[in-house]
């Protein structure tokens, strides 16, 4: 399998059946992968800037299907969005 073709699969959390995203990139030490790599999910169109990176250990891929990846990992909650105004 390639990057490419794992690149086209969802990522999908087997606790919730919430969609992370897609694998973005692999991480690897020697020949093993320890990491995928999900990048931050865009705000406003990319104006407000990204969430942060998901980075999921390997063991934490339970399964690769036809058309997901199932994982089993905690997400940590979103940051809240930083407000722009300022009340003085």
């Amino acid at each position: 399998m390639t990057l490419h073709e794992l690149n086209e699969k969802d990522v999908i959390q087997v606790k919730t059946g919430e969609n992370l995203g897609r694998i973005d990139d692999i991480v690897f030490e020697g020949q093993q992968i320890t990491q995928v790599i999900l990048r931050g999910r865009s705000r406003m169109f990319g104006m407000l800037g990204r969430d942060d990176d998901l980075f999921i250990p390997w063991t934490a891929v339970k399964t690769i299907g036809a058309d997901v990846v199932m994982v089993d990992v905690e997400i940590p909650p979103p940051r809240p969005a930083r407000s722009h105004r300022s009340w003085v």
